[in-house]
């Protein structure tokens, strides 16, 4: 797959299949999580597999109720690791590094999964304390994300972008 064309093919689902997810599946995510690159080369980013359905369905209460997060075989939670950036980059790192980390390694995921026919939706909304004690996070993870994972059952249209003239300005 060309990845310009995995890119805008790549859509946001709500609505997956009751399908188990297959290990060679699993593992081709979680390479795409860690190969992302990171500030420093520090990885500042954990990453929860959430397969249990109890964990799942306390994880879209806290998500504002979004019960789709529970319907997916998997949630994957992206956490920012403080304690990896804070030593060499400070605030800064903790405030913007180690966020950057983790999308790099959630746009990843999000393109690997696609290329293997299965569909995400990347999930910002939640309570990030009620997201902490489901689960039982040490103070310095914290969540960033949650991407519900699994086959689609549902084909949304393409949205409305922006066009290139209103997003990118050129200084020559």
């Amino acid at each position: 797959m060309k990845i310009l064309e995995a890119i805008k093919e790549r859509r946001s689902v709500r609505e997956f299949q009751r399908k188990e997810i297959l290990p060679e599946a699993l593992e081709v995510l979680m390479e795409a999580l860690i190969w992302a690159p990171s500030a420093g080369n520090l990885q500042s980013r954990r990453f929860y597999f959430v397969f249990n359905q109890e964990i799942k369905e306390r994880l879209a209460r806290a998500a504002l109720h979004q019960s789709f997060i529970a319907q997916a075989p998997l949630a994957v939670v992206a956490c920012a690791d403080h304690d990896r950036v804070v030593r060499r980059y400070g605030e800064r790192g903790v405030m913007l590094y180690c966020l950057m980390d983790v999308a790099a390694s959630v746009q990843n995921l999000l393109l690997a999964a696609h290329e293997l026919g299965l569909a995400t939706v990347w999930v910002g909304a939640f309570h990030e304390e009620e997201v902490r004690r489901v689960l039982g996070l040490p103070p310095h993870l914290c969540p960033v994300t949650i991407v519900p994972v699994g086959y689609p059952a549902e084909r949304p249209a393409p949205p409305q972008r922006v066009s290139k003239e209103e997003a990118i300005l050129f200084m020559r």
